[in-house]
């Protein structure tokens, strides 16, 4: 795998370079369409080991494109997790290849059904900045088990990563079994044009949309993760400083750059001032005032990101709301640092309300009864994911039931993502499709029904002509008699 930079005059020339990998991956693939389990999970134990190899140039490298990232929490996140589903996947995909016995109708009984799983191709995944290791890796291990080839399309605004990605990639896999672009492209187009099997992205909703427009020119699937508005609803049943306490943590990690963080909190109205109380001594308990240097917080990506939260955070003081710090603002700081903010008196005109945030903002949003948490949640596009803080089970089951989210995780947050046994994805607003566990394996595979008939087995009865004996006998047994009084 080439992992060096790329320079080309002309859009043309970018374009002719990505389909020649393209096509490359393509041949190599129709040469070896069905890779065996021994060889899938040899390529997957490979990148078990370049992770573990490449922890510490990885963390440094994601802590560069970020301004400081803490190499604790990268390796945490991004490469723990990796290794986890690298684990499950080594372990589970000889049985996941199976052919999976189906039951025939009763008409066709003594022949048999199945159904294989069968690779589809080139994938082509499209890698967000926020996590750029784990959500690489993922769904790469995915495809590979699934027995295709892959090109990755790294974010722009995470360039070390990429380079030291395609390092590493490059070390265990040949350019026609893994490619990895990280170079700045003139045109997303030239990537998303390519008529891949499937397409993997992760990202927001505005762009899902046009990788989705663009995949459907050439009829290819798509797996969208896409984000949203993930709520935390705090129930009268659990501690008020316990909930705040997790819901912090998820707004600190990654400073709120997480597809998943809670994007806002409901709590019971008479508890809201405590709720706002127990998340400031969270924060400081946590990060505290020094977090502007401190070794376990992030930084916010880049200048655009950090600009579009302070407008955020403008519209909703112009508009009424108040805005609390969990600490005093550090101006002086030019690594991009930004401590809690807490936001009460909301109304829906805010941006804070109507965008995911994807930072270190907190409404906060207090209600009086379950009913009005679910009518708020119905209202709005569905999320990615939805926490739920109660030690009441028929108040966790009427939650769940009757809203929707790509996932859930019942007294705390997150944490579903990392059990790599079940699926993950979106629903709605929030993506279709799913990787990680068998469903992801699935997801990268085509399920090919294939029937055989027994010698013997004399379906020649059913062919014309027809309205003989045995096909009236057949019609009036699964169809039972007509009705008689319906007239045309």
């Amino acid at each position: 795998m080439k992992s060096t930079t790329v320079n080309f005059e002309s859009q043309s020339e970018v374009a002719t370079w990505l389909q020649g990998i393209f096509e490359a991956q393509r041949t190599a693939f129709q040469a070896n369409p069905c890779p065996s389990a021994s060889e899938r999970r040899s390529k997957l134990t490979a990148l078990k080991r370049q992770v573990s190899r490449y922890q510490d140039l990885l963390a440094d490298a994601m802590s560069a494109d970020f301004g400081f990232r803490s190499p604790t929490e990268s390796k945490l996140f991004d490469l723990l997790g990796s290794t986890l589903e690298l684990n499950h996947l080594i372990s589970e995909v000889g049985r996941w290849m199976k052919p999976s016995r189906r039951s025939t109708e009763l008409l066709f009984k003594t022949n048999s059904l199945k159904i294989v799983y069968q690779p589809k191709g080139v994938i082509g995944i499209i890698v967000p900045w926020n996590f750029p290791i784990y959500l690489a890796l993922g769904p790469l291990a995915a495809a590979i088990a699934a027995g295709n080839r892959v090109m990755m399309k790294m974010p722009e605004a995470a360039p070390e990563t990429g380079r030291t990605l395609a390092r590493m990639l490059g070390e265990v896999f040949t350019e026609d079994e893994v490619s990895v672009v990280f170079q700045k492209l003139p045109s997303y187009d030239l990537f998303t044009s390519i008529p891949f099997n499937h397409i993997i992205f992760t990202g927001s909703p505005s762009v899902g949309k046009t990788i989705m427009k663009a995949a459907a020119e050439n009829l290819t699937p798509v797996t969208l993760e896409l984000g949203g508005k993930s709520p935390a609803i705090v129930g009268r049943s659990y501690s008020i400083e316990d909930a705040a306490n997790r819901v912090v943590h998820g707004k600190t990690s990654n400073c709120g750059q997480i597809c998943v963080a809670p994007d806002f909190a409901m709590v019971p109205r008479e508890s809201l001032d405590a709720f706002v109380s127990a998340a400031k001594q969270s924060f400081e308990r946590l990060v505290g005032e020094g977090y502007a240097t401190s070794r376990s917080y992030t930084s916010i990506i880049n200048e655009r990101q950090f600009k579009r939260l302070q407008e955020a955070l403008t519209d909703a003081r112009n508009k009424g709301a108040t805005v609390i710090p969990c600490a005093p603002y550090d101006s002086s700081n030019t690594n991009r640092r930004m401590p809690l903010y807490i936001i009460v008196n909301c109304t829906s005109d805010m941006l804070v309300t109507r965008e995911e945030l994807f930072g270190p903002i907190l409404p906060v949003i207090g209600y009086d009864t379950l009913d009005d948490v679910v009518n708020y949640l119905l209202a709005r596009p569905r999320p990615l994911a939805l926490y739920c803080f109660s030690h009441d089970t028929n108040e966790q089951g009427n939650l769940l039931a009757r809203t929707h989210s790509g996932g859930a995780t019942i007294n705390d947050w997150g944490w579903h993502v990392v059990n790599h046994d079940a699926p993950f994805g979106g629903t709605g607003n929030s993506g279709m499709g799913t990787y990680h566990g068998i469903e992801g394996f699935r997801e990268l595979s085509h399920a090919k029904t294939v029937f055989k008939r027994r010698r013997f087995f004399p379906t020649q009865l059913f062919h014309p002509p027809y309205e003989t004996p045995l096909q009236r006998l057949v019609l009036r047994f699964f169809l039972g008699k007509p009705d008689p009084t319906l007239k045309h």
